[in-house]
């Protein structure tokens, strides 16, 4: 049978697995044991208290290791069983995640919160707030429009003046020189025949 789907009597640790482990653990030493004389008895506890005490702990310490095994044959069993239902870590993951989110929202804390935030949207302050922001900003877009135009006339006034037509002449008249290679010549701005060495068939 298999150990996993097998009821386990605790008060008899080796019912039920199909193994005799009395052997293998007859031979573990157990803390406080009556053969070690490094630690005497406490005060107020005779020989046989003690003897009865040891007892128990041994038999406490044989039912966790029998429960150790236990989980692990039910966790074996517990993967064989997801791996043939195709559930991967990845899935228990997000399936998690989700539960988790469903149960922070239903939980006590987050309903109050929400509720805390639902009435500070509602309150006259985050009115008044909210009205302030929004005519700060349209007030700040205005100006922000209105240095925009001042900027272009500006230049455009500029652009007009008898300075900039000036430059703007003195600027046209500049010769350009490219580089001297390959039979390139020096040209003006102002000419308007470009002259080909080669010119296309």
């Amino acid at each position: 049978m298999d150990p996993a789907s097998q009821d386990i009597n605790l008060n008899s640790p080796n019912k039920g697995l199909g193994v005799d482990h009395s052997d293998s653990l007859a031979d573990v030493p157990v803390e406080g044991a009556v053969g070690n004389s490094a630690n005497p008895l406490p005060p107020g506890l005779t020989e046989e208290e003690a003897e009865e005490l040891r007892i128990e702990l041994t038999k406490v310490e044989e039912e966790i290791n029998t429960l150790r095994q236990v989980l692990s044959a039910k966790e074996r069993h517990a993967a064989e069983l997801k791996r043939k239902l195709g559930l991967s870590p990845l899935n228990e993951l997000r399936q998690n995640i989700t539960k988790s989110w469903q149960d922070v929202q239903t939980s006590n804390a987050y309903l109050s919160a929400s509720a805390t935030l639902d009435d500070i949207t509602h309150s006259e302050a985050y009115k008044k707030t909210q009205e302030t922001l929004s005519q700060a900003g349209q007030k700040t877009s205005a100006a922000l429009t209105t240095v925009g135009t001042a900027i272009s006339r500006r230049l455009g006034d500029m652009r007009n003046s008898a300075t900039f037509k000036s430059f703007e002449d003195k600027m046209g008249n500049l010769k350009v020189v490219g580089p001297r290679g390959n039979g390139d010549a020096v040209t003006s701005p102002t000419d308007t025949t470009p002259t080909q060495e080669n010119p296309p068939f």
